[in-house]
Order: C-alpha cells, then sequence, then structure tokens
C-alpha cells in the first residue's frame, strides 16, 4: 500500500456549531467544547478552523495551556497522554498567566493597528473598575525627569495625560513603530495618525503598569491568604485585572466586517491544576474560577468576544466523597457558576462516529477491508487508535514483522495493545488502587457517613484495621469484583432506568473514572451509545448507561484495558476472546 498522508477528518455539525458561534463579532456566553481525548479537538481546531478564523477582519487568538508539560506535548518531540492531563506534572501558573497575557497583548497590539482601541478608550474602560489617581502619581514620580510636586487636584484624566508623556519619554520611539509595524515598507501613515496609534500603544503599557502597581500593594495581603488557605474574590480578581481588561477592550473594539477577534483557550482543565511557585498569585482554582466569572460577567453585561474553552477533563471532580461523578465542565461549572445556561456547551456526542462512518475515511487508504474489521473489533473507530495504528504500519518495526513468514496484521495490534497496557492502563491502576485504598482509610478514620457503610456490598465494609497489606488485598479485590460484574452485565447497563444510582457510590466505579480507565474503556471503544439524559455524567457512567441490547457491540477485548492485575502477562485480542 502507498503511504499517504493522515487527512483530517472533517466534523460537519460540530464546525457549523463553532462556526456560527464565531461568525458573531460579540456573543452572550463562552463556548465549551469537551470531548474525550484522542478524537481530533485539537487537530480540529488548529486544521480546521483557525486558518478559516484569521482571514479578513477575523483575528483569533490560541493559547494551549498544556505546552509547557514537555513530556506530554507535540512541540516538545512527544505525544498527548492518553490518561487525564491531571495525571502528568503541572505546569506553573506563571507561565499559564504569561501564556494567557502574551496571546492577548498581541491581539489588543492588532486593534490598536487597525485603529480601533484608543489611549482614551483604555482609560475610560480602566476608570470604571480601578481608582486611578494614586497609582498614577506613583508612575509619574518614578521617572526622575519629574521634579515638580503633583497636585493632589488634579483629576484622573489629567494624570492619565502626564502618565503618558512620562512613560512614552522613558519608551524608544523606534521600538513603538516596531510594534505598529510603521517603520515597514507599505505602511505609510499620515503624522496624526502615527501620533494616535503611539499614543494607543503607550496606553496598553500603562495600564499594564498601572495593575502592577495595584498588584503590589496587595502583595502581603496574598501571600497571608495562601498560608492561611482562604478565598478572597477581590484578590482573586487582582490577579486576574490584566487579562480581563485585555478582553473587555478587545470586546468594544470588536466591529462587524472591520475586526472580530476571537479566543480560543485549549486544555482550560490545565490551569485548575497549576501550581505556584511563589505568593505573588493566588492559587491556580482561584484564577481559573476569577477568569471564568469575569467572562461570563462581561457576557452577560456588555457582551464579550467569542470564547471557545476546550478541555478533554472528564472525572476530576469528587468533593466528600459525592455519591455521583461528573466531569467539571459538562456539569458541576454550571453549579459553582450559579445558572445552567451560562455556557454554552458542546458534548463529546458531536465526535461520535459509527464503524460504518470511519470505514468511509479509512478503507481503501489507510487499512484494507480485513485489517479495518479486525480494528473495530478489537479497538473500535476512535480517531486516535487508527491514526497510532496507522503510523505503526508505517513503521521500520512493522516491515520487519511482517517479513516474518508467520506475522500477520494481528500481531501489530497486539504489539499494540502490549503498548497501550503498559503506558496506560498499568499506571492508571495504580491510581486506581491508591484511589480505593485511601477510599479505605477514609472509612477507617471516620470522614465516610457511617450509612454509607451500614449494610450491603463488599465495598461497604473496608479492613476495620490499619494494616497496608490487607487494604491493598481489599483493593483488589473490589476492583476484580467491579469489572466482573461490569463485564456481566454486557457493558449495558441502565442506571436511571433500574433506579440503581447506588452503583455510583461504589468506590471502584469513582477510582475507575478518577484513573481515567473508565473513560479509556469508551475511548477504545469508541462507543456512541450515549443515553441523551445523561449526557453530563461521567464517561463510565455513560457506559453503563448505554441500552442492554446495544452492549453486543462493544468488543470484549475491553476486558484487557481494565485487568485489574497487570502482573498478569500481556493478552492479545486472540487470548481475551478466550477468556469470555
Amino acid at each position: 500500500m502507498v503511504k499517504k498522508a493522515w487527512k483530517v477528518i472533517p466534523r460537519p455539525v460540530l464546525e457549523t456549531v463553532l462556526h456560527n458561534h464565531a461568525q458573531h463579532h460579540r456573543v452572550p456566553q463562552p463556548l465549551i467544547l469537551h470531548g474525550p481525548r484522542g478524537v481530533g479537538k485539537t487537530t480540529l481546531v488548529i486544521e480546521r478552523l483557525l486558518p478559516e478564523w484569521n482571514k479578513g477582519p477575523h483575528i483569533t487568538g490560541y493559547v494551549d495551556l498544556a505546552q509547557s508539560i514537555k513530556d506530554h506535548h507535540p512541540d516538545h518531540n512527544s505525544s498527548y497522554p492518553w490518561s487525564s492531563w491531571s495525571n502528568c506534572p503541572p505546569p506553573t501558573l506563571t507561565n499559564l498567566r504569561t501564556q494567557l497575557e502574551q496571546c492577548l497583548e498581541s491581539m489588543a497590539e492588532k486593534a490598536v493597528r487597525r485603529g480601533t482601541i484608543s489611549s482614551q478608550q483604555i482609560f475610560a474602560t480602566m476608570n470604571k473598575w480601578h481608582g486611578l489617581s494614586t497609582a498614577l502619581r506613583r508612575i509619574i514620580e518614578s521617572n526622575k525627569s519629574s521634579s515638580n510636586a503633583i497636585s493632589n487636584k488634579l483629576s484622573s484624566s489629567v494624570l492619565w495625560d502626564r502618565a503618558l508623556f512620562s512613560l512614552s519619554a522613558r519608551w524608544n520611539a523606534a521600538e513603538i513603530d516596531g510594534v505598529l509595524g510603521l517603520g515597514n515598507k507599505g505602511k505609510a501613515v499620515s503624522v496624526e495618525e502615527a501620533t494616535y496609534f503611539r499614543e494607543a500603544v503607550v496606553g496598553l503599557r500603562l495600564a499594564k503598569e498601572v495593575i502592577k502597581v495595584q498588584q503590589g500593594w496587595r502583595a502581603n495581603a496574598v501571600a497571608h491568604l495562601n498560608r492561611s488557605g482562604g478565598y478572597s474574590r477581590s484578590l482573586a480578581n487582582s490577579a486576574t485585572d490584566w487579562p480581563c481588561l485585555l478582553l473587555e477592550l478587545l470586546s468594544q473594539a470588536a466591529e462587524i466586517g472591520f475586526f472580530q477577534p476571537k479566543l480560543v483557550i485549549n486544555n482550560i482543565d490545565v490551569l485548575r491544576r497549576a501550581i505556584l511557585t511563589d505568593d505573588s498569585m493566588v492559587c491556580a482554582s482561584m484564577y481559573h474560577d476569577s477568569l471564568l466569572w469575569r467572562i461570563i460577567a462581561l457576557g452577560v453585561n456588555e457582551r464579550c468576544l467569542p470564547i471557545v474553552l476546550v478541555t478533554s477533563d472528564r472525572s476530576d471532580l469528587q468533593i466528600s466523597y459525592c455519591p455521583i461523578c461528573l466531569s467539571y465542565y459538562s456539569y458541576q461549572a454550571f453549579l459553582d457558576f450559579g445558572f445552567p445556561d451560562i455556557f454554552i456547551s458542546r458534548e463529546s456526542l458531536t465526535f461520535g462516529w459509527t464503524p460504518q462512518e470511519a470505514k468511509l475515511h479509512m478503507v481503501t487508504d489507510y487499512f484494507s477491508h480485513s485489517e479495518f474489521a479486525v480494528v473495530v473489533e478489537v479497538l473500535g473507530p476512535n480517531p486516535r487508535h487508527l491514526f497510532e495504528l496507522y503510523a505503526l504500519k508505517q513503521s521500520n518495526h512493522y516491515q520487519k514483522v511482517m517479513e516474518d513468514s508467520g506475522s500477520t496484521f494481528e500481531d501489530i495490534i497486539d504489539a499494540y495493545l502490549s503498548y497501550l497496557q503498559i503506558t496506560v492502563v498499568n499506571p492508571a491502576m495504580d491510581i486506581a488502587l491508591k484511589i480505593l485504598q485511601k477510599f479505605a482509610v477514609d472509612a477507617r478514620s471516620g470522614r465516610i457517613p457511617e450509612d454509607r457503610l451500614r449494610f450491603g456490598a463488599s465495598w461497604r465494609h473496608p479492613p476495620p484495621i490499619d494494616n497496608p497489606t490487607k487494604r491493598s488485598e481489599w483493593a483488589k479485590l473490589q476492583l476484580i469484583d467491579f469489572v466482573q460484574s461490569f463485564v456481566n452485565a454486557e457493558f449495558g447497563l441502565n442506571y436511571l432506568a433500574d433506579c440503581s444510582l447506588e452503583i455510583l457510590e461504589d468506590p471502584s466505579a469513582v477510582a475507575l473514572v478518577e484513573a481515567e480507565l473508565g473513560w479509556f474503556a469508551v475511548c477504545s471503544t469508541g462507543s456512541i451509545f450515549h443515553s441523551p439524559h445523561i449526557s453530563g455524567y461521567s464517561e463510565v457512567s455513560c457506559e453503563m448507561a448505554c441500552p442492554g441490547e446495544d452492549a453486543d457491540e462493544l468488543p470484549t477485548v475491553v476486558l484487557v484495558l481494565l485487568a485489574p492485575n497487570y502482573s498478569w502477562p500481556l493478552l492479545s485480542p486472540s487470548a481475551a476472546t478466550k477468556g469470555l
């Protein structure tokens, strides 16, 4: 077969939804695009949407908050993780904030070059939310060339003009012209226009200086907040003053047919888990919540530029052993921010495709009919599986294996399954076991309500003694029991129709979901049997909620990917099938 470059598969329905959202110059709410890992969300945005969203009047900023995770990002010659970003070393909040601010600053400079942001507009916007007089005096006095005392009777607008003049004197004129591109050939403007543009650029820098001065005043309060672990909305908002000011300026500058800015933040869930390296900022979760709160407020009150938040977060929320495991951005975020329609949410259902649909794109360009039949039977039509298998087919390893007289395409599948088990399943099973052992510890220390442990299934009776060996054995037995029950149900359990919500109290279900194994089972099968009334629940819950008659279509090799004790020998598709 001739080697062909992998093509980006169009997603007409999803692309239409996103295009419709992005064509507006201002919108009342952000759009959250969340779906399973490995189905092509990032590829869709980068390859299909961004080129169109940067033509003509459209300007789109793109921020990938996972870019700084070097061991798991293509920009550093690595591949995206199969499991959650929460299982990867978290980046620093400082790096993520710098990424976001640099992107927004670049967009604001483009707005200045088009004449849609002026110095007076920056002043008027800042003056709505900030007391400027004291900070402007500090900035003016910091200029050594200014020796005269500043009167206390001067208005904020006069102080703003003086600070502009002071800052312009300190900033090299050539540097300002470089930002504006005034020195480029073919960029001829009048003296009045050049002055207008330069003043706007200096106004942006002055606004940043003002916010920096005001944040300095709160430094001790922020450090105390981090030490005490409290919450302060005013301190959280001070950390997001600069990016939110830029968002407001860009939203005001938006004009149909002339300047239509947009912002795409990929892997927004990484922001919630970032780490602090010092006490100069509030914690990451507070920064994340403040940023979203203010984006929502801007959209509701004044309309905001189109913002798309992309995430694969599906199962990280578990507060006080809540009996229902939910995706944060598909459900819990709506509760945190107070209103179910506060986001426009597009679920993973949009990404689902059947084996027949996948066959149209894959056969015969990438796989033969027989090869594709094996892939669908074993792994399902998940795009990432198909891409990685095709890459494996093109490798020298595949050629060596096929030269062996007894080798077949199934041997490539075996090698791929072994790779998944070693790199994905085994580490995730360790995490699941630790979660179950923590449940046992919490139950013994009284942190689990007694009503949950009164009677019933074996998981309600964790070891009563503080013995790590007993806890480990108990955790393994719970996982084995849960997986076997899941298999006996033929991967089809509608817990809502059967009034069986107590299954979601089982810590094994929680552990598998939080360790991303529950999602991996669905992702590897490419299942699209999601009941619409539970689309906000976690992937394992969605999988359990699929109709029983549809469960036969799920490949039995999922047992390999849920093996609770990976000290067993690596299993092949044929071995897994025989075991059933």
